[in-house]
């Protein structure tokens, strides 16, 4: 055969003595770069390429003459340090010389294995029984390896087969729209927009979908005319966001002294290329100081913050290579949620249903042009691509549009119609683990995004219907959800104290986490207008409610291109500003199933907790359990929502340590056992409420933050560790309260590293000054702040009614100067267990202990300014 003609033979000559050197004959249908030899290297010689296509491979050929590894395993480190493990298969190969059976070929073989490079297995490779030449892979397989003798050499032939997978065709070059909106003027806009809308006289006569209709097309006219849709391709990697334009001339100038340097290898164009290197890398640590500095303070909320930090330190990733197509997409939603509801027969309502509730809620005020415009400028101004024109423009041109948008939103209450306009939503898919397969729909999860100006009409319904349902105590007071002044800690407080209560009384206790199936998704509609009905909201009111709910649909968007629009039958609106309301009126009737069977509960928007106490030898446990999760069952059956018991999580706490519950719930096929640990609302639970494992895997953005710290002042480093740090600290540490000081220990350790993170100190420097100078609390001082914060607010009423029943004021039965110092009872421990780690007694115990000035705060905010002085001199200055 004629290797000329179907090889191209690529080598690297050895460059004293004759002959020699090392080189790999390479097919001519494949295309490759020839990487740079080693400079300096003496121990070695190699040749390496890149091969392009069709797939991409590296391939390094060694030979190392025999006697001492010398510098070897030095010049070898820097050699493969080259190759980055970016997923590029490599293979290492040649005649090593190294006796892999001698004590030498120990760090031989680390080196190697540090690099995750395998071995190939082979037979012996040459004549005198040793393994010489040697093949090494990473990141690809090798099958079919046979070694051949060859009578003209000491070494044999080796052959295998390397298993690749050629590259993928590329797809179409994706397409991205977007505006110029920089050198827009609002004013001018705002002027334009004023001048093309009807005037208001005209737009008062257009019903609700009319007048919606033209307000959102002579926005997005008026856009057009000053700023039109250009489109160009998208960027497969997005570009570093302190590179400008200057930087880029920079770096080209630096990489063309590159190139001629390593052409010439003149010392002369080496100091060029020196001077130009130094240089650039001083302006590119200059840019990236700026731009860290102006992004970090110009976040005007810890929200923002987090967001920024996330996208400077993790760039959103290439979407994952897959053949999904967005109606791919919009099928597999649709029919994940017809699949459950088509399971639930047809709800038998009452059509002429009267309302038993002395109360009734038939219509909506009207709002005035102030309160509109109030609405509009205390929103966050998000933006989908279904807004007529981006939020913070609207917020900037408010002034010229609040007129025609009273007009909608009272249009829209007034005749019970909710814009057709505004029942579309966008969908995009988002991956739920960058683990999982992306090439897998049930991978995806939806995100919904709805416009803004319907989600300011919600808004106005949201405050109109809840001010209705708070007054006349309509909704759930064990429903945590989107409640003000309610939270995931005042819920999880509510149910751990619930269960420490009964371990005091030498009581064990059972925790139920229930799982719903898509339960957002899956509200009949009949169902909740009837509940609705019952509450009393009938008339206008009513009628727009199921106008909102009614004809909705949604399109997917994925990868430049949008999908048919799918209909939706069933469900509240994800993403929107009345879903989460609807949904708990739509679970008001659940509480009365669990109390039946003597349980009580707890509920944040769809996660429901159930829980009870019990005696340890109480035979009866397992039924009750049964019993209630039947019903539970049944009711979610007739409410069409899907009780998903495979992900129904069960805890037991025993009454003491030493004791065990060896006990499961079967419940039709499904058998739910207990677990040591349980997830709940982002706190790890577990069976002892000792919560080590919630603080052991409690993990922080400190390691992030190192990273950039360089680039950092002090100032901007203090804002994100406060954001990103502390704020997980904080994060439901009222439970913590009572807890002995070696299980919150690693917090505090966390809190003293990111103060030497702000200071860039070592870590040996001593943290008090540290923490004195940042003015922030140690962590047992932090968990403290806490519960008196809510005892604050139990001992004023603001504080959610079931915390407010965990104390009782002090009253003495006659008149006493102690009247008027708003102590709380301290409950007595005599006849039960240590009640040290209950917030019905570390609150009260807390509390009365502080000076009387500060128990007597007239307002929360003196009160925690006051309170946070007194803990910050008790803790640290003395």
């Amino acid at each position: 055969v004629n290797l000329s003609t179907h090889f191209t033979c690529s080598h690297t000559p050895r460059t004293t003595g004759r002959g020699g050197g090392t080189g790999l004959l390479i097919s001519k249908d494949w295309k490759f770069d020839l990487q740079p030899p080693p400079t300096g290297h003496g121990s070695f010689e190699s040749h390496a390429v890149t091969v392009t296509h069709p797939v991409k491979i590296h391939f390094v050929v060694i030979y190392r003459p025999p006697g001492q590894l010398g510098n070897f395993l030095e010049e070898l480190d820097v050699l493969l340090s080259n190759y980055p493990e970016d997923g590029t298969p490599l293979v290492l190969l040649g005649d090593f010389n190294i006796h892999l059976d001698k004590p030498q070929a120990a760090d031989f073989n680390t080196l190697l294995a540090s690099f995750d490079l395998k071995r190939v297995s082979t037979t012996a490779t040459h004549k005198s029984g040793k393994q010489l030449d040697i093949i090494y892979t990473r990141c690809c397989s090798v099958d079919n390896t046979l070694v051949t003798p060859l009578h003209t050499s000491d070494n044999f032939l080796i052959t295998a087969n390397l298993a690749l997978t050629p590259e993928a065709a590329h797809a179409p070059t994706r397409v991205t729209f977007r505006r110029n909106l920089r050198s827009l003027s609002p004013s001018r806009l705002s002027s334009v927009v004023a001048s093309s809308l009807p005037s208001l006289s005209q737009f008062s006569a257009l019903d609700t979908n009319s007048a919606t209709d033209t307000f959102c097309s002579t926005l997005t006219s008026c856009l057009d005319n000053f700023c039109p849709l250009s489109s160009r391709p998208a960027r497969t990697t997005p570009s570093a966001p302190w590179l400008s334009d200057v930087l880029r001339e920079h770096r080209s100038k630096l990489r063309a002294a590159e190139r001629k340097w390593l052409k010439s290898r003149n010392s002369t164009d080496l100091s060029v290329y020196q001077s130009l290197l130094s240089s650039f890398s001083a302006d590119v640590f200059t840019a990236k100081t700026s731009y860290y500095h102006d992004k970090i303070n110009n976040c005007c909320d810890a929200r923002t913050l987090f967001k920024t930090f996330s996208s400077l330190l993790n760039p959103p990733p290439p979407p994952p290579q897959s053949t999904l197509t967005a109606d791919d997409f919009a099928v597999f939603f649709t029919n994940k949620t017809r699949t459950i509801s088509d399971q639930f027969s047809t709800p038998q309502t009452e059509d002429n249903f009267t309302t038993t509730n002395a109360h009734s809620f038939s219509s909506f005020s009207p709002l005035s042009e102030t309160d509109v415009s109030k609405l509009i400028l205390s929103s966050h101004p998000t933006t989908c691509p279904l807004d007529p024109i981006p939020t913070h423009l609207l917020q900037a041109i408010s002034s010229s549009v609040i007129p025609s948008l009273t007009h909608i939103i009272n249009s829209s209450l007034h005749s019970g119609t909710f814009p057709s306009a505004f029942k579309q939503a966008r969908v995009s898919p988002l991956l739920k683990k960058p683990s999982l397969n992306p090439a897998l729909l049930e991978n995806y999860r939806p995100v919904s995004l709805l416009p803004f100006i319907a989600k300011t009409l919600e808004r106005a319904v949201f405050n109109l219907l809840s001010m209705f349902l708070v007054q006349n105590n309509l909704l759930d007071s064990n429903q945590s959800g989107f409640k003000s002044g309610h939270s995931t800690e005042t819920a999880l407080l509510s149910v751990t104290e619930a269960l420490r209560l009964a371990r005091a009384a030498s009581k064990s206790s059972v925790l139920i986490l229930l799982d719903l199936s898509a339960a957002f998704d899956t509200v009949n509609h009949q169902i909740l207008l009837s509940t609705l009905r019952k509450m009393g909201i009938s008339g206008t009111a009513l009628q727009w409610l199921n106008s909102y709910l009614s004809d909705r649909s949604f399109m997917v968007s994925w990868r430049g291109e949008v999908s048919k629009s799918q209909q939706l039958a069933t469900g509240v609106p994800q993403g929107s500003v009345l879903g989460p309301l609807l949904f708990s009126i739509y679970m008001t009737s659940l509480g009365s199933v669990i109390q039946k069977h003597g349980f009580s509960y707890h509920c944040y928007a769809d996660d429901t907790q159930l829980y009870f106490s019990f005696q340890p030898d109480d035979p009866t446990v397992v039924a009750r359990i049964s019993a209630c999760l039947s019903d539970l069952s049944s009711w979610m059956n007739d409410h069409h929502l899907q009780l998903n018991l495979t992900k129904t999580e069960l805890l037991v706490v025993p009454a003491n340590p030493s004791f065990h519950h060896n006990f499961s719930i079967q419940l039709g096929s499904s058998t739910i056992t207990p677990s040591r640990t349980a997830r709940n609302l982002g706190v790890v639970m577990d069976h002892q409420l000792s919560f080590t494992d919630h603080i052991a895997t409690t993990r922080f953005a400190l390691f992030n933050i190192r990273k950039i710290r360089p680039f950092l002042s002090e100032q901007s480093t203090q804002l994100l560790v406060q954001a990103l740090v502390l704020s997980r600290l904080d994060y439901c540490n009222a439970l913590l309260a009572g807890l002995p000081a070696c299980t919150i220990k690693p917090l505090q350790l966390i809190q003293n590293a990111a103060a030497r993170v702000v200071f860039n100190e070592p870590k040996t420097t001593h943290v008090t000054p540290l923490l004195i100078r940042l003015h922030w609390l140690p962590v047992a001082a932090r968990i403290k702040f806490k519960v008196l914060m809510l005892a604050y607010k139990t001992t004023t009423g603001t504080a959610p009614t079931y915390l407010n029943s965990l104390v009782q004021t002090y009253a003495p039965a006659r008149s006493l100067r102690s009247a008027s110092e708003r102590r709380l009872v301290l409950p007595s421990q005599r006849g039960s267990k240590s009640l040290s780690q209950t917030f019905s007694w570390t609150a009260p115990s807390w509390w009365n202990d502080l000076p009387i000035s500060i128990r007597t705060a007239e307002s929360l905010l003196i009160f925690k300014k006051h309170l946070k002085t007194h803990l910050f001199r008790l803790h640290l200055t003395n």
